[in-house]
């Protein structure tokens, strides 16, 4: 229901609408017929034959689409909002207003996820190789493969925590390397970028930027970077917006995935978080940094909805 209206502001908006508030009214026994189309001002002739129409061909389309958007919801794991429906009702080549897709999810129960807040995982080093801030927040790259930035979190699993540690493209928002393991060590934040290193082979100069997390100011990782021509950038200490974007896909993480179920173990863990990233972050999710393309369509050159439904 748009803002600012009430029920009975839309059962007066036409006689239809009037009908069908009738009708549901009626069928669970809430009101009498007569009362209510004298309160609602129509005739009971005028009900009872639009009961022998039939739905209306407004019905019809709107039982129809809420079909789809059942469908659509289902298969993005029941993560998307209104916005996210819409992008993928217009690929699907159905041009409606955002208002009704939201009026439709509305009456049929359906919503987005909502995040959880999550401890941070930052602990600084006593001895940090420092780098300088090479982002100062500017989260765009011109092209791929030329500017990525990672983090850390954690998941709590019936075995013990698990730490999860990423590597995105700032060109398409891809999780191009991510690594899963029962401790952080250097070694975790290395695994995910050898994974990126060997899918996307970047130029020498790529830059890497993260928080200042022991991991990512230690000795092993400098070593590291220097090994395989990576450039090190740093955000400020404490800043969360310094690097907003890893921030924000972890959000993403665990209120689309972690938060849905418990995780007995690490190796369940990794399965339905290597579908997830693989099989539906980079592939089917629709990004709004990314005008509601996802990933892999930004990655083959699309910059508009319009250009795949075409």
């Amino acid at each position: 229901m748009p803002p600012g209206h009430s029920t009975c502001d839309l059962v007066r908006e036409r006689p239809a609408v009037k009908f069908a508030a009738i009708a549901g009214w009626a069928d669970s026994g809430e009101f009498d017929i007569d009362f209510m189309c004298r309160e609602l001002d129509v005739s009971r002739s005028g009900y009872y034959a639009w009961r022998g129409r039939g739905p209306s061909e407004r019905d019809s389309s709107d039982a129809a689409l809420t079909r789809l958007i059942r469908t659509i919801h289902q298969a993005l794991h029941g993560n998307p909002g209104v916005r996210r429906v819409h992008a993928a009702l217009r690929v699907a080549g159905h041009r409606i207003s955002r208002k009704r897709v939201w009026r439709l999810m509305r009456a049929a129960g359906l919503q987005g996820r909502h995040p959880k807040s999550f401890r941070r995982t930052t602990i600084r080093g006593s001895k940090p190789v420092d780098a300088p801030d090479l982002f100062g927040r500017d989260f765009t790259a011109a092209a791929a493969n030329r500017r990525w930035c990672g983090d850390i979190t954690y998941v709590k699993t019936w075995a013990g925590w698990a730490y999860i540690a990423t590597v995105i493209d700032l060109h398409d928002r891809a999780v191009v390397g991510w690594a899963i393991a029962d401790h952080m060590r250097t070694s975790l934040i290395t695994d995910a970028l050898d994974m990126a290193l060997a899918r996307r082979r970047p130029s020498a100069g790529v830059i890497f930027h993260s928080d200042r997390g022991s991991q990512y100011t230690s000795k092993e990782f400098a070593s590291y970077c220097r090994k395989n021509k990576i450039r090190r950038s740093l955000g400020r200490t404490g800043s969360c917006f310094d690097n907003a974007v890893a921030e924000s896909f972890f959000a993403t993480y665990k209120k689309e995935l972690v938060h849905t179920r418990p995780w007995p173990t690490l190796a369940r863990l990794r399965t339905e978080t290597f579908d997830w990233i693989e099989n539906y972050y980079n592939t089917r999710r629709r990004h709004s940094s990314l005008n509601y393309l996802t990933p892999q369509e930004y990655s083959l050159g699309y910059r508009e909805i319009s250009q795949i439904a075409a």
